[in-house]
């Protein structure tokens, strides 16, 4: 008799320890996911601050090219705004027309010497050309965490603990068909 006992309590304490087991895995990439948004949101931020002075460098030598400097200021504010909303769907599609944007400014800036030679203007231009590649660079490891995050929630037997304690399935961060395609630098230059 005792022994019966002692082999149903340690089956219960091993279902008990995997489920726990189970539920702080679920918990761990949840928080993951979490993580790897909130540093994709400080890059945004620091791209954010520095597309303003890069903009007020380029009206500077730039007086004519107002249209430009408009579609940067207005794609900055839709990234602003999606960013804000935590809609993953918007902040995509936002971060095309911003990284559209600035790549026609940067393109108008060969036709400005004066402005390309300006120190403050090429320091600001690398500064945010490597915060985009960081931002794509962070945009890969979010995925990576959300579709980790997404099988997981969906698997046998998580998927009974992920329902259980309401775990959701999050949304990847998607390219739009234009950021995909190969890019006609002469356009920009237009």
């Amino acid at each position: 008799m005792e022994f019966a006992l002692i082999i149903s309590l340690a089956i219960v304490l091993f279902g008990i320890f995997y489920v726990v087991m189970l539920y702080n895995g679920l918990v761990s990439l949840k928080h993951s996911v979490s993580k790897h948004l909130a540093n994709i949101d400080v890059l945004l931020k620091q791209r954010h601050d520095e597309l303003p002075k890069l903009i007020e460098t380029c009206k500077q030598y730039m007086k004519h090219e107002q249209e430009t400097l408009s579609k940067v200021i207005a794609a900055r504010q839709q990234v602003s705004t999606a960013q804000a909303n935590h809609d993953m769907i918007a902040l995509g599609q936002a971060e095309t027309n911003l990284r559209a944007s600035t790549g026609q400014l940067f393109a108008l800036a060969e036709n400005y010497p004066d402005l390309k030679a300006d120190g403050s203007f090429a320091a600001l231009q690398n500064r945010i050309s490597a915060l985009e590649s960081s931002i794509a660079d962070r945009r890969e490891v979010y995925n990576e965490a959300v579709n980790n995050n997404n099988v997981r929630i969906e698997q046998f037997p998580d998927v009974i603990i992920a329902r259980w304690f309401r775990f959701t399935a999050f949304d990847l961060l998607k390219f739009s068909k234009a950021e995909t395609q190969d890019i006609d630098v002469k356009t920009l230059f237009n």
